[in-house]
């Protein structure tokens, strides 16, 4: 793992399918030196409508034991990360970790984090600016999500070692002394955990993605945005590099090869930008190399049925269907699409047209 290097904390935004969560491995094994399936140092999440703080932070559930039904504290996704980074630096190592949360902006973010989101202000050092009180089940749940056996007596929270419990504070207070010569970051954990407060380490990264063509989305303020880094995705464009596993994606129509499916996303994009005056936010509607997943290296006409047509027709010219009438008409032919059903049957020359400007 690399030693001495900054957190991260970004937000990755651009056109659907532009390989946002594809970078966001690239930026964890190349940046933090973390394969993103190594869950030992990743948590990865995906905001929705229904996600709440109890999911970011946990939450109570009932379980059932025999005939008796009890309560367990399931830590959320952050409590669990900041475990796990909490853990890192008390073991002494160098490791980095990483939260990933996919669609930040299907959720309501502001009430997810809750005041979590003062957290978000860094030092220099990559330590929030604030720390934040935690309820007594909330440090229950980190507790346990670094691998500590605590258990709630009669009011108190202890920590098991072999057959004798300590309370929690006495706890702390002995491993903050113990790591303080050693190991400052590991006996600043305990002091602010002594404190029944958090904040986010050094070690610990949160990237996230937004895919900015969904309309259907909880608006992100001005102070949430300015605690993150921003970085476009762009969208595939004419003389763009294609990447190495769409170089022999081609599209196949009634069994046959019409070209490489490379040409009719760049194409799809022309098109989108070549009527910017009635599409708005263009850089937000184009589609990316990932927009539909090739399989065994060909895209067949029913998946751009499935999904791309549908996608141009109720989303990029929802508001005026006008410029692909213009686009599929000719000097002997004038089109009119009144319904999807009708765009639908010129779909094959839509793509041909189509494929034809991603050539030029």
């Amino acid at each position: 793992m690399p030693e001495n290097i900054k957190p991260i904390q970004k937000i990755l935004f651009g056109s659907p399918g532009t390989g946002k969560s594809y970078q966001i491995r690239e930026i964890a094994r190349d940046k933090l030196g973390i394969p993103l399936d190594d869950t030992t140092h990743t948590v990865k999440t995906v905001f929705h409508p229904e996600y709440t703080y109890a999911d970011f932070m946990g939450k109570l559930l009932p379980l059932t034991q025999g005939n008796s039904v009890i309560y367990k504290f399931y830590p959320g996704h952050f409590i669990r990360i900041l475990g796990m980074a909490y853990q890192g630096l008390i073991d002494g190592k160098k490791d980095h970790y990483l939260l990933v949360i996919d669609e930040l902006n299907r959720g309501n973010a502001a009430a997810i984090f809750g005041t979590v989101f003062q957290l978000l202000d860094r030092e220099s050092d990559g330590w929030s600016s604030y720390e934040v009180d935690i309820s007594e089940m909330e440090l229950v749940g980190l507790l346990e999500a670094m691998r500590l056996k605590p258990i709630i007596q009669d009011g108190t929270i202890e920590i098991k070692e072999g057959k004798t419990k300590i309370p929690c504070e006495d706890f702390c207070q002995r491993r903050k002394e113990e790591l303080a010569t050693n190991n400052s970051a590991g006996s600043r954990v305990f002091s602010i955990l002594q404190q029944r407060r958090i904040n986010i380490p050094h070690n610990l990264s949160i990237l996230a993605t937004i895919n900015t063509s969904d309309e259907s989305i909880y608006y992100l303020d001005s102070a949430f945005k300015r605690r993150w880094d921003w970085e476009y995705v762009k969208a595939p464009i004419r003389d763009a590099s294609i990447p190495e596993e769409l170089r022999d994606v081609k599209l196949i129509i009634d069994g046959d090869e019409k070209g490489s499916w490379s040409q009719y996303i760049v194409g799809i994009n022309e098109l989108i930008k070549s009527n910017h005056q009635v599409i708005r936010r263009i850089e937000d509607k184009q589609i990316g190399w990932w927009f539909i997943k090739p399989e065994d290296d060909k895209v067949d006409l029913e998946q751009v049925k499935d999904k791309l047509m549908f996608y141009l027709w109720d989303s990029v010219f929802a508001r005026d269907k006008r410029p692909i009438e213009e686009f599929l008409s000719d000097s002997d032919n004038s089109v009119k699409l009144t319904a999807y059903s009708d765009f639908l049957d010129l779909m094959q020359e839509f793509m041909r047209r189509v494929g034809d400007l991603g050539k030029k």
